[in-house]
C-alpha cells in the first residue's frame, strides 16, 4: 500500500518564492486532503484485511475470516523418521505424514496448534471384513476351519491429502490438522502389529516432529529435511474407534507437546476386544473376527515388505499366541492392553462412549476414565446411549482443546466429570452428573427363584426354603432376542423382577456370580441382562430392550490365565462382570436376568446339545442402583410376595 503524507521528506510543504497566499493555501489545502484520502484508505484496507489471530467466546475459539478461505490454506506431506525398524529393513521405518495449515503459517510466520488425528484405514482396506473371518461353527476347544486367504490391498496413493478429517472444523479456527497414517498402512514404512509398541511409537515420532526433536523428509527414502516451525508444540489428538486407539496410544509413551486427547470409542485392549472372561468372543457385527483378520484387514504398506510382516507378525507371533483354542489370557494379550501402559500418561483425557456399544464395548473406556483418575490426571467421560462410534457434543470439544491448546483458562477441569445422553434425549444435550458411576450407586443384590420352562423370579432377600436347580440345553439355533421374547422354552433360564412401581436409575458394571454344571468338559456361559416386556415395532430396536451383556468362558472359573476342562456334572462358581451401563428403567418394566449358552450373534457355533444345570441357591446378581437396595426395594415394594408376572409378548 503507497501512503501520501503531508510534510514528509519526499513532499515538503513549503511557500515558494513568487507565489501568492492564495496559491499557498490551495497547495496546502490539496495536501490536506491527500493525507485525508491517506487515512481513509489506509483505514479502510485495514478494515478489508481480516486479522489473523485466535478469536475466543465463550471459552471457545471461534471461527475467524482470516483462517476460513480453504483456497489459502497450505498443504503438504512429509515422512517422519520413529525410532523403530518394524519391518527388519536396516532403516529406521518413516511415517507418512500430511498437512493442512493456515497460510499465515507461511506468510507472516504465525505459529498453530495442530489437532492430530493417526489411523490405518486413510490408504484404503481389505474390502468386506465378511471375506476374512474365521468359521465360527466347530466345537469348542477343536481345531476351526482354516482362515481363507486374504485379498491383496489396493493402496489409495492420494497424497499429499491423507485425509480430510477436522480440516473444516479446525482451520477456520486457527488450528493446523495433521494426519498420519499407522505403521505398515498406506504410505507409511513398517509392519502392521494391531496394538503393539511401534503403534504407540509412531505418534510420538509425529508428535516430537512437530516439537523439533525428530526428523521429516520429503520423501520416504531421501534426505532433504522438512521442520515445522509453524506450529506451537501443543497437539491435541482425537479419533473414533482405532484411531481412537491410537490417541491413547500416543498418550500412554508421556510424549512432551501432547496437550490433550479425546478417544472416541476406543480399543483399550485388545483381548476385551476379542475375549471375554476367558471365552472366544467376537466384537459385535464381526462375528468370526479376530486379531488375525484385523491385520488382514488394514496391511495396505508397502507391498514388498508385505511377504515380511506377513510372516513374522501374523504367521509367527500371533499364530502362536493369540490361541483362539482355549481364549487364556497370555503375555501376547497383556501387551496390547493399554491399562498396562499408562504409567508416563500426563494428557487430559475426554473419553466418549456409547452404552449400546457392542462392537467396542463401553467396558473400554471406563477402564481407562478410573485408572486415569486414580493417576491424578484431569479427565472427563461422554456416554450416549446409540451405537458404535459418537463425540461429545462440538462445544465440548471446543472448551477441552480450547483450554489445553490454547492455554484458555475456560474452567472446563472444574466441570462435571460426566455427561451422559439421556435416554430420548439429543446427543448434543447430555446430562452433567458428579461422576461415573453415580456417587449415589449402591450394590443392589438380587436371586434368583425357580420358574424354567418359562421365568422365574428376581427378588431382593433370599427365599428360606432352598430352589434348588434349574437346566438350560444349547441351541446357539435361537438368538438371543428370540430367547428372551419367549414364553416358554428349555434354552434358557429367565428371572425377573416384579413390575417397577417407579422408575430405577442403573449406574456403573452389573456383577454375576454364578453356580453351574456342564454334561460337556467345554460350555459357553451367555448373560443378557433385559428390559420386559419386550418392545417392538417401528420406532423400537433391539437396544431399547438389552440393559446389558456379558461372557464367560466356565473353564476359567479360577484363572483367566489357565483353562481347567470341565468335570461333567461338576460344578463350578464364576464371578464376572457384565459391560457397564447408565440406564433408567422405566415404571412398569421389569428387570429379568437371560441365561443361556451359545450367543449365536457373538460366540462359537458348537453342536446343538450341551446341558448347564444352575445352583439357584448360590447364583446372584448385583446391579449398581442409584439409591442402593433401599431404592429398589421401593421400587419393588408388595411385589415379591406375589408370583412372578413376566409379559416377554412384543
Amino acid at each position: 500500500m503507497i501512503a501520501i503524507q503531508a510534510g514528509s521528506k519526499s513532499e515538503p510543504i513549503t511557500t515558494r518564492r513568487g507565489s501568492s497566499d492564495r496559491e499557498h493555501v490551495g497547495r496546502r489545502a490539496i495536501g490536506l486532503a491527500l493525507a485525508a484520502l491517506a487515512g481513509f484508505v489506509g483505514t479502510a484496507a485495514a478494515q478489508e484485511a481480516p486479522e489473523a489471530k485466535h478469536h475466543i467466546e465463550d471459552g471457545m475459539a471461534q471461527e475467524v475470516p482470516a483462517f476460513s478461505d480453504p483456497d489459502l490454506w497450505v498443504r503438504h506431506d512429509l515422512w517422519v523418521e520413529a525410532e523403530f525398524d518394524s519391518d527388519d529393513d536396516g532403516k529406521p521405518d518413516r511415517m507418512h505424514v500430511g498437512v493442512t495449515r493456515p497460510k499465515q503459517t507461511e506468510t507472516e510466520g504465525l505459529k498453530v496448534p495442530a489437532i492430530y488425528v493417526s489411523s490405518p484405514y486413510f490408504a484404503g482396506t481389505a474390502g468386506s471384513a465378511q471375506s476374512l473371518m474365521w468359521d465360527v461353527r466347530h466345537e469348542l476347544g477343536a481345531e476351526p476351519p482354516a482362515r481363507p486367504d486374504p485379498p491383496e490391498i489396493r493402496r489409495r496413493e492420494n497424497r499429499p491429502i491423507i485425509s480430510n478429517d477436522e480440516v473444516k472444523t479446525w482451520l477456520p479456527r486457527g488450528f493446523a490438522v495433521v494426519h498420519s497414517s499407522s505403521p505398515g498402512t498406506g504410505l507409511s514404512q513398517g509392519c502392521v502389529t494391531i496394538g503393539g509398541d511401534n503403534e504407540s511409537l509412531a505418534p510420538k515420532a509425529v508428535i516430537d516432529w512437530l516439537n523439533g526433536r525428530a526428523k521429516g523428509f520429503t520423501s520416504p527414502d531421501g534426505d532433504e529435511e522438512v521442520v515445522a516451525d509453524w506450529c506451537t508444540g501443543k497437539v491435541g489428538m482425537t479419533g473414533t474407534s482405532y484411531n481412537g486407539t491410537l490417541a491413547l496410544a500416543a498418550a500412554t509413551t508421556g510424549v512432551e507437546g501432547l496437550e490433550a486427547i479425546i478417544p472416541i470409542a476406543p480399543n483399550t485392549s485388545y483381548y476385551h476386544y476379542y475375549r471375554s472372561h476367558g471365552l472366544v468372543r467376537s466384537p459385535g457385527g464381526y462375528l468370526g473376527e479376530d486379531i488375525d483378520v484385523l491385520y488382514d484387514f488394514v496391511r495396505s504398506g508397502n507391498p514388498e515388505r508385505r511377504p515380511h510382516c506377513d510372516c513374522t507378525v501374523r504367521d509367527t507371533e500371533m499364530a502362536e499366541q493369540m490361541d483362539r483354542l482355549t481364549g487364556d489370557l497370555n503375555d501376547f494379550w497383556a501387551g496390547r492392553d493399554y491399562l498396562n501402559e499408562l504409567g508416563p500418561l500426563k494428557a487430559p483425557t475426554l473419553m466418549a462412549h456409547a452404552f449400546n456399544d457392542w462392537n467396542v464395548m463401553p467396558e473400554h473406556s471406563v477402564r481407562i476414565y478410573e485408572a486415569i483418575k486414580a493417576k491424578g490426571v484431569p479427565a472427563q467421560i461422554y456416554f450416549h446411549q446409540g451405537g458404535h462410534g459418537g463425540p461429545p457434543p462440538p462445544d465440548q470439544v471446543n472448551r477441552w482443546f480450547t483450554r489445553y491448546l490454547l492455554g484458555v483458562e475456560n474452567g472446563v477441569e472444574q466441570e462435571p466429570l460426566a455427561w451422559i445422553v439421556r435416554e430420548q434425549d439429543d446427543r448434543t444435550k447430555p446430562t452433567a452428573y458428579p461422576d461415573y458411576p453415580h456417587p449415589d450407586a449402591e450394590p443392589a443384590v438380587l436371586h434368583p427363584t425357580p420358574g424354567a420352562p418359562k421365568a422365574g423370579g428376581l427378588v431382593l432377600d433370599p427365599l428360606d426354603d432352598a430352589q434348588g436347580t434349574e437346566t438350560l440345553v444349547d441351541n446357539v439355533s435361537f438368538d438371543g432376542a428370540t430367547l428372551a421374547k419367549a414364553e416358554w422354552t428349555n434354552h434358557r433360564l429367565l428371572y425377573a423382577t416384579p413390575p417397577l412401581s417407579t422408575e430405577v436409575h442403573l449406574s456403573g458394571t452389573p456383577r454375576l456370580t454364578i453356580r453351574l454344571a456342564s454334561n460337556t468338559p467345554a460350555a459357553n456361559l451367555s448373560v443378557w441382562l433385559v428390559a420386559l416386556p419386550w418392545e417392538s415395532g417401528p420406532r423400537s430396536s433391539i437396544t431399547d430392550n438389552i440393559i446389558t451383556r456379558g461372557w464367560a468362558d466356565p473353564q476359567n472359573s479360577q484363572s483367566l490365565s489357565e483353562s481347567a476342562p470341565l468335570t461333567p456334572g461338576e460344578f463350578v462358581t464364576l464371578s464376572f462382570d457384565l459391560q457397564p451401563d447408565d440406564q433408567i428403567i422405566p415404571e412398569g418394566q421389569q428387570i429379568a436376568l437371560m441365561i443361556f449358552s451359545s450367543d449365536r450373534e457373538f460366540t462359537l457355533w458348537p453342536e446343538p446339545g450341551t446341558e448347564l444345570t444352575v445352583d439357584l441357591d448360590a447364583t446372584s446378581l448385583e446391579l449398581p442402583v442409584v439409591g442402593g437396595a433401599d431404592r429398589l426395594a421401593e421400587a419393588i415394594r408388595d411385589a415379591e410376595e406375589q408370583p412372578p408376572r413376566v409379559d416377554t409378548s412384543e
